[in-house]
């Protein structure tokens, strides 16, 4: 029970100081991972723009160069079997004969694609080499993750941090892009939370097709308090302003409403609970008794 109680105290300020950052205003998120370099070609060293480093960036690759089929072999080097490449877009303009256009000629931009490899579906290519920091994990928070109950997936590589819902299955950076262990286990318990809305978990998320909606908007919530609280049970100092930085798109509108922020927090409770393997009986209790103190506090 000493256990349980001191959970909830960590819970209640985790809350507490994010209510706290949210009544702060807005500050300028940067997410805690350091990028790579950006999807870039490897022959030409030219960063992809626009849609095509949105597109590449979605990869589970952990180069930052990518390469054509031709481009490749031409290097000395080949493409591994049955690997299969990413589509890249580009606009080619087409001029015709048009006697009512300005100089004769008229003009049409088409929309074309080619393929692309990254360099680590290749080999027998030279690559720029990046020199990265070595990672220390901690062990309680690792073992946190590693006996999770009916735990999703997770794959590390590429430049983004998402759960998909449709895979079950989780997306990191490696960890040594990260700019502390803190920052690499808050993104990792912040994918978990949302992994916790799925209907196999605690159904919490009946549509994930949400986004930029008031319901995104607290699940945003509830996963940055998830993380916070989990985080705070284990001994590591949660990145509250960071983390209430990350939902600034509707900061407004959870600024506006405490209960709104305690109904998210309500839901953290239980996420974290089931992260770290507590019943959910337990998790509804949790739940109940926090928010009356808090509601007691004036919180509310």
């Amino acid at each position: 029970m000493a256990k349980q109680a001191a959970k909830l105290d960590v819970y209640e300020m985790v809350t507490d100081r994010i209510v706290a950052a949210l009544e702060k205003g807005i500050v300028p998120w940067q997410k805690p991972w350091a990028s790579l370099g950006g999807p870039r070609n490897l022959q030409s060293k030219r960063p992809y723009r626009g849609l095509n480093a949105f597109l590449l960036g979605l990869s589970s690759y952990t180069s930052p160069y990518w390469t054509t089929f031709k481009a490749a072999k031409a290097a000395g080097g080949s493409v591994k079997k049955g690997e299969k490449g990413t589509i890249v877009v580009f606009w080619k303009v087409n001029e015709y004969d048009d006697p009512q256009a300005k100089n004769g000629k008229k003009k049409v931009p088409m929309l074309r694609y080619y393929t692309v490899f990254n360099v680590e579906q290749c080999e027998g290519l030279t690559v720029p080499e990046s020199t990265l920091p070595d990672f220390e994990p901690v062990e309680e928070a690792q073992r946190v993750i590693d006996e999770m109950p009916n735990a999703p997936v997770i794959n590390f590589g590429g430049d983004q941090a998402y759960y998909s819902p449709m895979s079950d299955e989780i997306q990191l950076p490696i960890p040594e892009v990260f700019e502390s262990s803190e920052a690499f286990y808050q993104t990792s318990f912040h994918e978990l939370a949302h992994s916790t809305g799925h209907e196999s978990r605690l159904h919490r998320v009946t549509d994930w097709t949400m986004f930029g909606s008031e319901p995104y908007a607290k699940e945003e919530l509830v996963a940055e308090m998830t993380a916070a609280m989990v985080l705070g049970t284990i001994g590591l100092e949660p990145q509250v302003d960071a983390s209430a930085a990350y939902i600034d798109g509707w900061l407004a509108r959870l600024k506006s409403d405490k209960k709104f922020v305690m109904q998210a927090a309500g839901q953290a409770q239980k996420a974290a609970h089931h992260i770290l393997g507590v019943s959910f009986d337990k998790a509804e209790e949790s739940s109940d008794s926090s928010e009356k103190r808090l509601v007691r506090n004036g919180k509310i």
